[in-house]
């Protein structure tokens, strides 16, 4: 890229970004880094760099976001053509700018969610000389995490979207020098499955990082049940989608869900969600005996995953208001009618390997009385911990006991909430429209955040120093971002216990 000019000639094609002197911000949006995963490459590998030479594009608005979950049919701003990236460069950095990249997976469950983030506040607080940043559409529930025996048979590509996301950061190795970045200076960040994702990629074929990031963030990671591919749950989940897509009697299952329209696709994937009630996202990362070989909480006790930096969290009330959204009464634990059945049923729909007999035992962790002798507070802990928080512990343990530098963080935040994803106001949103403590609590974490980017150390002006982490089991200390209060704390004892006991399953649950 010439300073000055917001045009970027790649070997497939020149993009013309456009210069917001107000931002100080040059965005480029809906750049193809893969060929359409559409006709014969259904579900196939992602084809990167582009095959095709795309001429000169208008770089100017966002591509298609990738088909989500639920979604019945293909609609306006959504295509299986989904495979762009959008790549904001601070205004007047030209090709030898060497600046560092920070690359942003969204959430949603692997199910929904788009890559559509507002990079613009984060860009303006980070360090001078500034930062890259990257967001990638990823294939989404059946379109990118379909798995089964037949499936595998077929040689279908097991979890898509993870490659999806792994040939972005291969995009970013060969091109992200001619936007003024730095290939030698990414970090990967997402938030709940995109977090997630990043978990994955630190333990991805065996921890080899492949030099693709030298660091990684992580915002509520998703502790997700992992099944192998084969498995006979994921089996059942094939079965009921070729049935819903109405190739069950057909002589050739896969050749007749790659050749079905994609409306029929999107409406099976929905159907299935729609049959399992119970469950939050049936759509997820398996065991594939290639990329991803070993689950995370054993990759983590092993030491199996890339030895990089890492910065990794949680909000308070994580699991707040999950088992409300279930359809199912039985596992809906804000019923007038719930037991701590329905407490069970409501995890054993995220987990469906759990034992009564280890949801007994943490019951004996999560007493009610602890929770006013409410279930849905309960469960709501349980599955908060269990999913998300205790993710952020083991990994910056991990991190640690492998002598690398780890930062944990908690974030509360009872002005604007603290559920989650609620952070991502924080970090997303300008804090000019906030005020006061909220105000500079705002600026304080988009300075963290960016500064771990550039120097792998969390840094903000005229607020706390935010402490590596030092004990190895518990992942202490970690930064409390609270309005008014940012601080270290240590993780309790007794957070810490809940959290190695849903550890101690998890050879059980698949996580």
């Amino acid at each position: 890229m010439v300073a000055g000019q917001a045009t970027v000639a790649l070997d497939y094609g020149t993009f013309i970004g456009v210069e917001d002197s107000t931002t100080g911000v040059t965005s480029f949006k809906g750049v193809r880094f893969a060929d359409p995963p559409t006709g014969e490459l259904r579900w196939k590998a992602p084809v990167s760099p582009p095959t095709t030479q795309l001429g000169t594009v208008n770089a100017s608005s966002f591509g298609n976001a990738c088909i989500p979950v639920p979604q019945s049919s293909v609609v306006s701003g959504t295509s299986e053509d989904c495979l762009f990236a959008n790549v904001y460069v601070p205004l007047g950095a030209s090709s030898d700018s060497s600046l560092p990249v920070m690359v942003w997976f969204h959430g949603g469950g692997f199910q929904s969610g788009n890559s559509r983030a507002n990079a613009i506040p984060l860009m303006q607080n980070a360090p001078s000389p500034g930062m890259i940043f990257v967001s990638f559409e990823y294939r989404l529930g059946q379109f990118g995490f379909l798995a089964g025996s037949t499936f595998g048979a077929a040689n279908g590509t097991l979890n898509a979207g993870m490659l999806d996301q792994r040939a972005g950061l291969q995009w970013i190795q060969r091109y992200i020098s001619s936007f003024g970045g730095d290939p030698t200076k990414v970090t990967i960040w997402g938030e709940s499955a995109g977090a997630g994702a990043t978990m994955f990629h630190l333990i991805a074929n065996g921890g080899d990082q492949e030099g693709l990031f030298r660091a990684a963030m992580g915002d509520s990671s998703s502790l997700s049940f992992m099944p192998d591919f084969d498995s006979d749950y994921l089996n059942g989940v094939f079965d009921l989608f070729a049935g819903f897509a109405g190739c069950t009697s057909s002589s050739d299952v896969m050749s007749c869900l790659t050749s079905a329209d994609a409306n029929v696709i999107a409406s099976a994937g929905t159907k299935v969600l729609q049959n399992r009630t119970s469950t939050l996202f049936v759509f997820a990362p398996c065991i594939d005996s290639d990329f991803l070989t070993t689950r995370p909480v054993e990759a983590f006790s092993s030491g199996a995953f890339a030895q990089v930096p890492v910065l990794f969290g949680s909000n308070t009330d994580e699991g707040a208001n999950w088992s409300a959204e279930l359809p199912n009464p039985a596992a809906n634990t804000s019923e007038p009618s719930a037991t701590e059945t329905t407490v069970y049923n409501f995890l054993a729909g995220q987990w469906p390997t759990l034992s009564n007999d280890s949801f007994t035992a943490a019951l004996e962790l999560y007493p009610l009385s602890d929770y006013n002798n409410s279930l849905s507070l309960q469960g709501q802990q349980m599955y908060g911990e269990a999913r998300y928080i205790c993710t952020g512990l083991m990994i910056a343990a991990a991190s640690t006991r492998q002598g690398l530098t780890s930062f944990q963080y908690h974030y509360d935040n009872p002005d604007q909430g603290s559920t989650h994803g609620a952070e991502l106001t924080a970090l997303f949103d300008s804090a000019s429209g906030f005020s006061g403590n909220d105000a500079a609590l705002f600026v304080a974490m988009q300075e963290y955040w960016t500064s771990f980017v550039t120097a792998q150390d969390p840094s903000a002006a005229n607020t706390t120093t935010w402490t590596a982490v030092s004990n190895t089991t518990s992942g202490s200390p970690r930064i409390l971002l609270h309005p008014g209060a940012i601080a270290m704390e240590d993780v309790s004892d007794a957070q810490a216990a809940r959290c190695a006991f849903w550890h101690s399953i998890s050879a059980e649950v698949n996580t």
